[in-house]
């Protein structure tokens, strides 16, 4: 197997020096700020079921998704080195997050082909734009709506079938440069499972209004999705049969005037309803505590910036929101409803230089609270250096910024001495300090971005393992993680290739709890490297291929091998005869790795779909 894994890197390897010997185009770009919105993934179609917007972090360079089963099924995402509890989703502007648990953060009920590609904010701008995530948001936008369409079906092993359909209109209105529109989206997908006790049946809904008219867009969005799924050692490490089924409910308002660039402003808000009922061993129903949890949450937010000429610029932000929670087990804490502020003021300004290129500069501050804990002022600065290169554009900084946020409900309200989930109702704000250095460069067809980082942690909510002890605990630890990222991409006519390094090492401190492992905080990479390759062979023919090597953390819980290779390929046809009609082959987990993402969670075997795409 280590010879057909070495086989694959050489043909990604391969792809990237095509690459080289057809360069794209050169075409001076301006940079955002350390942010792509290009697919930095090869395959975004689950081999399993219907995409969803976790479906295309997998493989994304600076995102570490923990998935059981499969991601759509339950994954925790990570970033820099952080846990699922830290991670929010940013859509539009809203900051959605479940307040049960940061396991159910990616429960969006969000069609994929309605947003935009991901950003991964870190750093200052993850501070200033998340909302109660310590580490960094994923953030999507609203996609302009145009009249298209796309079915997708697949087929596999053990009853696995899956299909989609989205359907887009837009309508002219009386005026040229405005135009209401409207799309809609239903899937479905259902599995026996590859292993016993691995079977699943998904289900979305969701539809969209839009409205776009003189450089403003309104979105107004309902979707509600039901996910059953089971997995052995879903969530405990006793080697039960498992299973969890989601009811989401989201709807969202998004108004926004002005581009992505410059003066802008927007306005927000959002209900989203989770329905979770657990069962921790299904062969014996009812054994253990029922865990039925209902958790309920609004918010509203405001985002804009304003330019005074040589003055520089303001940018403002503050959101509200409130969350109540109804649950059979998680009865243990101090309250169960909560109220959240967070605001965010930050003074921007750029002065020329004289030999060119400009130094750019921003000062401000986030204050987060709640009605619970109180609240926390953190700085955010950052000063950067940007050079106006005729061929590749280069942007250099130096940054601080420090964000705070309160842990979930399961962490706080589960007994903290008896059950599977201990919690403990005492349990503080998480503070988070991120040092930064970095730089960015690139133009049309090639983009390299990288950071060196210090993080320091006060606090943090982790779940640990305790040898002798049926059960997992929250408690909070102290953590320094110093980390290297990068990303390189590069785009050609007939392809691209993006690869991504990861370096990271931690310090914890426990303040004393008796821990023996843990499940998520000290789950993480040293060494992570990703390669995707989309390569255009002929006109008909296009193969893609996301490939990880990772080396993890030491863990008492894991069984089996720290180190992975993992690979995930697609051949694809584009049948001439047939506009619009792709038929392809995919496989995930080519190489059948036994590697235990989440510690004690067994890993997904090899699985394969056969599967067609119309678009119109």
């Amino acid at each position: 197997m280590k010879h057909i894994g070495a086989v694959v890197f050489a043909f990604s390897l391969a792809a990237g020096a095509g690459a080289l010997a057809e360069p794209a185009p050169e075409e001076t770009v301006q940079l955002p700020a350390l942010v792509l919105t290009a697919p930095r993934v090869a395959n975004e179609v689950p081999v399993g079921t219907f995409p969803m917007p976790v479906s295309g972090l997998r493989f994304e360079p600076q995102v570490d998704l923990q998935a059981r089963n499969m991601a759509e099924g339950q994954a925790d995402v990570a970033i820099r080195g952080g846990i699922f509890e830290n991670t929010g989703f940013r859509i539009g502007n809203n900051n959605v997050f479940d307040p049960q648990t940061g396991h159910y953060g990616a429960e969006l009920p969000i069609a994929p082909a309605m947003l935009t590609g991901v950003r991964v904010l870190t750093g200052a701008d993850g501070a200033f734009a998340g909302g109660n995530a310590a580490v960094g948001t994923l953030e999507y936008d609203w996609r302009p709506i145009q009249n298209r369409g796309e079915l997708l079906a697949a087929a596999g092993p053990n009853e696995t079938w899956r299909g989609s359909l989205y359907t887009a209109a837009t309508f002219l209105t009386a005026r040229p440069e405005e135009r209401l529109a409207a799309d809609f989206e239903v899937a479905r997908s259902a599995s026996n499972g590859p292993i016993a006790g691995g079977d699943h049946e998904f289900s979305r809904v969701d539809g969209r209004l839009q409205w776009i008219r003189d450089g403003a867009q309104t979105d107004v969005f309902a979707g509600y999705q039901s996910k059953f799924f089971g997995w052995p050692n879903l969530y405990t490490p006793f080697g039960w049969l498992e299973t969890d089924y989601l009811k989401t409910t989201l709807v969202a308002v998004n108004h926004r005037e002005g581009g992505a660039t410059g003066d802008f402003w927007q306005v927000s808000a959002f209900w989203r309803r989770n329905v979770d009922d657990y069962e921790a061993d299904r062969t014996r129903p009812g054994v253990f505590n029922p865990y039925q949890t209902e958790t309920r949450m609004a918010a509203a937010a405001l985002e804009a910036r304003k330019g005074f000429g040589e003055l520089g610029a303001l940018h403002f932000r503050a959101e509200v929101s409130g969350d109540e929670i109804d649950s059979t087990s998680l009865t243990f804490g101090r309250f169960d409803s909560r109220t959240y502020f967070k605001g965010g003021l930050v003074l921007e300004r750029e002065a020329p230089l004289a030999g060119g290129g400009a130094l750019a500069m921003k000062a401000g501050a986030v204050w987060a609270a709640d009605n619970r804990e109180g609240g926390m002022l953190s700085p955010v600065a950052e000063i950067a250096w940007l050079v106006d290169g005729a061929r590749h554009p280069t942007r250099i900084y130096a940054q601080v910024a420090g964000s705070s946020q309160v842990p979930g409900y399961t962490a706080l309200n589960s007994n903290p001495a008896a059950g599977l989930f201990r919690g403990n109702p005492n349990l503080p704000r998480e503070r988070s300090t991120n040092w930064e250095l970095g730089a960015a460069t690139g133009n049309a067809g090639f983009q390299v971005q990288g950071a060196l980082f210090f993080r320091q942690e006060r606090g943090l909510t982790d779940w640990t393992y305790r040898n002798g002890v049926t059960a997992r605990s929250a408690n909070p630890v102290d953590i320094d993680t110093v980390g290297l990222e990068s990303v390189v991409t590069y785009q050609w006519a007939h392809g691209r290739v993006v690869g991504g390094y990861t370096w990271l090492s931690k310090r914890e401190d426990y303040r004393g709890a008796a821990v023996d492992a843990s499940f998520y905080a000290l789950n993480f990479p040293r060494q992570r490297v990703t390669l995707a390759v989309v390569w255009r062979l002929t006109k008909e023919i296009e193969v893609r291929v996301d490939n990880e090597y990772r080396e993890q953390e030491p863990n008492l819980l894991r069984r089996g091998t720290a180190h992975a290779f993992l690979s995930s390929a697609a051949v694809c046809w584009f049948v001439p005869a047939v506009r619009g009609l792709e038929l392809s082959v995919q496989v995930d987990n080519l190489w059948n790795s036994a590697f235990q993402e989440v510690p004690a969670v067994p890993a997904a075997p090899r699985q394969y779909s056969v599967g067609l795409c119309y678009r119109w």
